[in-house]
């Protein structure tokens, strides 16, 4: 099967060209790599250009203008103009174990979605990670292991054996749409993201919530599909669960009326990349 890495970023060429670079290294290679872009800069667009010259797989850059975190969106946009089976999504300030793309594969079933992890590299190990260095996917590594959304230092080394053992539990982790993996077809089945939601927070939760009432399951991914998170600051809310934030509320009334399609979602970009069956460089601008 045809798989397809979709990464989002904005404003952060330097890590998404560090990121970019360990795909290009992996020993399974994507068929092809997405960059959504939710409304970066030239120098973005300049850096992505530049590596698709060369790239050791089809680079597109989908972007669309900067009106606010819009996520939900640009993630929609990168998987309408994918071409793949398969969809694994990420974030652009990831780098990655080189047999991220292969664990993903290697755990792949029809009836299930895969959620990963991130190994959050404390603030002077991501300085130097910035600089070229290698990450360490280890328990020793340089991490914010006690970190609530993080990997815990159990799970920072790849084993599949157990990690095929792990996937089959009942816990399918937390969810974090910057290391996830999709059949697209189930996707496009419950509409992808939910484009109301915009602004940080919910909309992965979301997603999954749809992706679960529409009967499909998930599995974690640990001990595999390795990923170091590089430092940043956080945009989350105090309290993830506060409803009171909109993306809260409509994540709640998925949840309890069982919604499995939402309206405003990846149908809107689909006729846009339809003439497009080529897995080759395009960018699409709105």
């Amino acid at each position: 099967m045809k798989v397809s890495v979709v990464a989002l970023t904005y404003n952060w060429p330097a890590a998404l060209e560090r990121l970019l670079a360990s795909l290009a290294a992996q020993t399974r290679l994507p068929d092809e790599v997405i960059v959504a872009d939710d409304g970066s800069g030239g120098e973005t667009r300049a850096l992505v250009a530049r590596m698709a010259r060369d790239y050791s797989v089809p680079l597109r850059h989908v972007w669309q203008e900067d009106r606010g975190f819009r996520a939900a969106r640009a993630r929609n946009r990168g998987i309408a103009a994918s071409r793949g089976d398969y969809v694994i999504l990420l974030d652009g300030d990831m780098l990655l174990h080189p047999h991220f793309v292969a664990d993903h594969l290697m755990l792949a079933e029809r009836g299930f979605f895969l959620q990963g992890g991130r190994i959050k590299a404390t603030r002077e190990e991501s300085a130097k990670l910035l600089a070229g260095g290698q990450p360490v996917f280890a328990p020793w590594s340089r991490a914010d292991f006690q970190e609530f959304d993080g990997t815990k230092r159990l799970y920072a080394f790849r084993q599949p054996q157990l990690a095929s053992w792990k996937s089959h539990s009942r816990n399918g982790g937390r969810v974090m749409s910057c290391n996830m993996s999709f059949w697209r077809d189930d996707l496009l089945r419950v509409n992808g993201f939910d484009e109301r939601m915009e602004g940080y927070g919910a909309e992965d939760r979301e997603l999954v919530a749809r992706l679960e009432n529409a009967g499909l399951r998930r599995r974690a991914l640990k001990w595999a599909a390795l990923a170091v998170h590089l430092w940043h600051s956080s945009r989350a809310q105090p309290d993830v669960n506060d409803l009171s934030l909109p993306n809260n509320r409509l994540f709640h009334a998925t949840r309890t009326e069982g919604v499995v399609r939402c309206a405003r979602g990846i149908d809107a970009h689909l006729a846009e990349f339809a003439s497009d069956g080529r897995m080759d460089d395009q960018r699409s601008i709105d």
